[in-house]
């Protein structure tokens, strides 16, 4: 098995699983909709750590609708647009939501999904399901899948809406992850730490995975994890689990000649062909980050790098003699949990989301 592999719990619904190492389940029903296999299977993880590619290579693997785009549902919409039980905020989210790429790239008729999710949506999983379940039929397929990747800090909003859906969180090395947000310019210091870009897009990797483990470990069987690393140097394993976990065939092969989106065309956000040997995303951080740097991010995510069965280069994590790194890690993690809240739980944080949608 490679760094972390596959783990699942055993407390969820009418499902055991047979051996947690491998991630066999038994059998049976999951939640309203009815038989696991036809369950809707989230594919989440921390930005920039592989869950565009772990979600082509379901579609790929078809039985899965096909839709190449994030929902952004519960990270955007939802806080947007509020109580979808109200009709006027209803009506305000399907006419935005009727102007994004995402709805015209779906192909269904406008007038006959805006009249159901009038008539049926209360929330964002209703949402969901009325969207992803005509796009299903429509493709003539049984189940679908969703890979925003933010959807990670929002799984206890997923499951109450949605409680048959299954979490698979797919985690890369946070110091890769890191590089990648910084050259993106994803995750962006406060004010005074403009230096400090790497350590704070290595910081945000590790809150999110965090979260999204901690909010993970509560759902018994329909959660799981997997290594981004072992996905690409050794698909067949994971994928073998993965079918297990979500009780459909992963086939590799089939997979490789569907190819859909990033299985055949690499989501990087590096230069393509600058790798000796090709395209490797793996450890990147060896050649990236300056030795510095490199100490920089021992200190600050090494226990959670070593949890995850990564190697570092300390046994253990030096913050308290370097007070410095200290009370930045404790700064951003506050800063990144006041921002949460503020956006979900306020009603400043309502009126500062963009409602502009056409870039969905």
């Amino acid at each position: 098995m490679g760094k972390l592999g596959l783990r699942t719990k055993t407390d969820y619904r009418e499902h055991e699983v047979a051996d947690p190492r491998s991630g066999a389940i038994a059998s049976g029903k999951t939640g309203p909709s009815g038989l696991r296999s036809k369950a809707p299977v989230f594919a989440l993880g921390s930005a920039r750590s592989g869950t565009t590619l772990l979600y082509h290579m379901l579609l790929s693997a078809g039985g899965f609708a096909v839709l190449r785009s994030e929902t952004h549902v519960f990270n955007v919409l939802e806080p947007t647009y509020g109580d979808l039980s109200v009709s006027k905020n209803r009506e305000k989210w399907v006419e935005a939501w009727l102007n994004t790429r995402m709805f015209k790239i779906s192909g269904l008729d406008k007038d006959e999904i805006r009249a159901r999710i009038m008539a049926e949506c209360k929330n964002g999983g209703d949402f969901l399901r009325i969207f992803m379940g005509e796009l299903a039929r429509k493709q003539g397929v049984e189940r679908w899948a969703e890979c925003t990747p933010d959807h990670l800090l929002y799984i206890d909003r997923i499951k109450q809406t949605i409680p048959d859906a299954l979490i698979i969180h797919i985690i890369r090395d946070g110091r890769d992850v890191a590089l990648s947000l910084d050259k993106q310019k994803w995750i962006r210091p406060l004010p005074g730490d403009g230096k400090k870009h790497l350590e704070v897009a290595a910081l945000y990797w590790e809150w999110v995975v965090q979260r999204g483990r901690e909010a993970g470990s509560k759902l018994g069987a329909d959660y799981c994890e997997v290594s981004f690393e072992d996905l690409v140097h050794d698909p067949r394993p994971v994928l073998a689990k993965l079918s297990r976990f979500i009780e459909q065939d992963l086939n590799y092969d089939r997979i490789q000649e569907a190819a859909i989106g990033s299985v055949a065309e690499p989501n990087t956000s590096f230069e393509k062909g600058s790798e000796p040997g090709g395209f490797n995303p793996v450890a990147r951080w060896k050649e990236g980050l300056s030795p510095e740097q490199t100490s920089a991010m021992d200190a600050l995510i090494g226990n959670t790098l070593r949890e995850l069965g990564y190697p570092t280069g300390e046994l253990e994590s030096p913050t308290a003699k370097r007070p410095g790194l200290t009370w930045l890690r404790n700064r951003y993690r506050s800063y990144f949990d006041l921002k949460l809240w503020v956006k979900n739980e306020t009603r400043i944080g309502k009126l500062l989301v963009n409602k502009e949608l056409s870039w969905l």
